[in-house]
């Protein structure tokens, strides 16, 4: 059985290869990451919908409303939304259409998927740079009714794009199966 698990133990019980600790220091690297992004991810969330609620409330029982509750909901989806995109990512949770690849043999798959995930490293290169660049240039544009530059949406696509690169980085690195049932 060819598994890679980086406990040590394959699920057939027999032993599997041991990632290097340089592997297991990346991997753990990773689950930090993802830790805290999952935790910005609920703390988004629960913006956003506190915010949404409480203006649904005010508007409808008490005719006011809070004037900056849909510039701050709108910034916590998406930050949301561009946090969650690395998680993605790892599990493989993608729109593909993969008529032509399951034609193919397992290594070829595992070859022409590794060559796909490095070509979207290099896009998340590409996208979080212009991010930058755009976040730089609109540094001084405020939002209307938050004292908040524009460039925090593209903070959130810089964060994005770099988490993925690095999860891209480390499935190019060690196969698309490293993550298993994780």
């Amino acid at each position: 059985m060819n598994e890679r698990v980086l406990d040590g133990t394959s699920m057939a019980g027999e032993e599997a290869p041991v990632a290097s600790p340089l592997v297991r220091r990346y991997q753990q690297m990773l689950r930090a990451v993802d830790g805290l992004s999952y935790g910005a991810i609920a703390l988004m969330m629960t913006l956003m919908t506190g915010l949404v609620t409480a203006q649904v409330v005010l508007r409808y029982f008490f005719g006011d409303s809070i004037d900056w509750a849909d510039e701050v909901s709108r910034l916590a989806f998406v930050w949301s939304i561009f946090l969650a995109l690395p998680h993605g990512i790892k599990k493989g949770i993608h729109v593909g259409i993969d008529i032509l690849i399951n034609r193919f043999g397992s290594r070829m798959r595992e070859n022409l998927m590794r060559l796909m995930l490095a070509l979207s490293a290099m896009l998340m290169l590409i996208v979080m740079w212009n991010a930058g660049m755009v976040a730089r240039e609109a540094w001084g544009e405020m939002m209307p009714t938050v004292d908040l530059s524009v460039s925090v949406f593209y903070v959130a696509v810089i964060i994005s794009m770099a988490h993925c690169f690095l999860h891209l980085l480390f499935l190019v690195w060690q196969g698309s199966d490293v993550w298993g049932n994780d």
